[in-house]
């Protein structure tokens, strides 16, 4: 398999998890050695993120005034925001995934991006990692599909839309009966 960097993990409705449940996943890094990733399409929406978000940004109000837009990464260093943003916007740290799509981890990225509206831009908190294989294996038990994506679908589908569209670009009838056995 080669490597799956920028493109989308779509997890399959037998995946349990509470954290992967109808999850997007935006690969990032994808190598021998493992893979790293953020979830796109889950937003938080816990009253205590706003506490959470205080603690970690004390102080910074123009942070906090994001606190209804940030997403779950996923569980891997939940207390680290990563930004995901258009490829357009380049800072000391930038770390650029694709022609398109760059992540920045330096909080004063933030303050910058606010100011620039034409740059779309999503605030993760934690990201998701898989150790050597453990993605590959993953995806031979039937856990995800994968897709190619784009700036758009990452940043303009409405986060709870993001996982049917996904699925269905695919040409797969996610329904209520997918994942149930029966004999024929």
């Amino acid at each position: 398999m080669g490597s799956l960097k920028n493109k989308i993990l779509i997890s399959m409705p037998h995946m349990a998890d509470p954290y992967f449940s109808k999850a997007v996943v935006y690969i990032c890094e994808h190598n021998k050695d493992g893979a790293m990733g953020m979830i796109i399409n889950k937003q938080f929406k816990e009253p205590d993120l706003k506490g959470l978000f205080e603690k970690l940004y004390i102080g910074d109000d123009a942070i906090h005034s994001l606190v209804n837009d940030i997403f779950f990464g996923g569980p891997v260093l939940l207390e680290r925001g990563i930004v995901l943003h258009d490829a357009i916007y380049e800072s000391e740290g930038t770390i650029q995934l694709s022609d398109h799509i760059s992540m920045t981890s330096q909080q004063y990225v933030l303050k910058e991006l606010q100011e620039k509206p034409d740059i779309q831009f999503k605030l993760m908190l934690g990201h998701s990692g898989w150790g050597q294989r453990q993605l590959e294996r993953e995806i031979e038990n039937g856990d995800w599909l994968m897709q190619n994506t784009t700036r758009d679908f990452i940043f303009n589908v409405e986060p709870e839309q993001m996982w049917q569209q996904a699925t269905g670009s695919l040409g797969i009838d996610m329904g209520p009966s997918m994942g149930i056995g029966g004999q024929a």
